[in-house]
């Protein structure tokens, strides 16, 4: 057991977490997501919401700073899900702080997940909740 770490967090993310490389991305796919087949590594967080880990990870978690954005998202039906504002506040505790979404559609967000480093299948019951994060480097 280590000091300092959010229960949330298995042993085999803060592995994975830990062997991603500046550049690599990790999905946080909801209870829908076919998990399974969008994916090279998959990880189980059952019973676990996004936004849990989310809050988990973002403290020794870097975004990538070189980008645009934060984090990539999948378009939406009517109205931005609610979901989205949680993610940026807690986006927000990066020292880079939070940027917009790159908000792509399914097919490309699919794509883009089957490409990831890691799919981390979550509890997650909102909707349109799946993000990407692209990890950055520590910069002192």
């Amino acid at each position: 057991m280590l000091r300092g770490i959010s229960p949330v967090i298995s042993p085999e993310l803060l592995k994975v977490l830990s062997e991603m490389g500046h550049g690599d991305e990790i999905v946080f796919g909801d209870g829908n997501f076919p998990s399974g087949s969008h994916s090279k590594r998959l990880i189980r967080a059952d019973g676990i919401t996004i936004t849990a880990l989310l809050e988990a990870i973002m403290p020794f978690f870097p975004l990538d700073y070189t980008m645009e954005w934060s984090a990539v998202t999948s378009q939406y039906r009517v109205s931005e899900p609610e979901v989205w504002g949680r993610y940026r506040k807690i986006l927000m505790t990066d020292p880079e702080g939070s940027k917009p979404f790159l908000v792509l559609p399914k097919a490309e967000f699919y794509k883009r997940a089957s490409e990831s480093y890691c799919v981390v299948a979550t509890s997650e019951s909102e909707g349109f909740a799946n993000i990407i994060l692209r990890k950055g480097v520590v910069r002192l």
